[in-house]
């Protein structure tokens, strides 16, 4: 269902945000959604409308479907329009079954301790 609006000169204009959507096992699907839906929105909805060649990796509930942005987890309140997509083009996201989220910080947490550790090696 496309997302539109009509422009300055009445025109019907495409303004959602296309997402192509790959499960583990690598089915894919596309979506339309609003640059105003949160990733929340967009668990509920793929939920509620789950694609018919999807039966085996069928979940429990909306709230365990994550979506995974160029390798990052998005939260539930981040939505389409505050990761600047493009209107009208495909996206491609990753969406899996996941009961909790790693924390925002967690990952670059992880980084710093590691770069603060140093090692030195003399061969003679």
């Amino acid at each position: 269902m496309p997302i539109s609006a009509k422009d300055s000169q009445g025109r019907l204009v495409l303004c959602g945000v296309n997402l192509r959507l790959i499960l583990v096992s690598g089915k894919t699907q596309d979506f339309t959604f609003s640059p105003n839906d949160s990733a929340t929105d967009i668990a509920r909805h793929v939920f509620e409308n789950w694609p018919a060649g999807w039966e085996e990796e069928s979940v429990s509930s909306p709230s365990i479907l994550r979506l995974i942005f160029q390798g990052r987890f998005l939260h539930g309140n981040v939505t389409l329009g505050a990761l600047k997509l493009p209107p009208g083009r495909t996206t491609v996201m990753h969406l899996v079954a996941r009961e909790t989220l790693p924390e925002p910080n967690s990952h670059g947490q992880r980084n710093r301790e590691k770069t603060t550790e140093s090692s030195c090696c003399l061969l003679l």
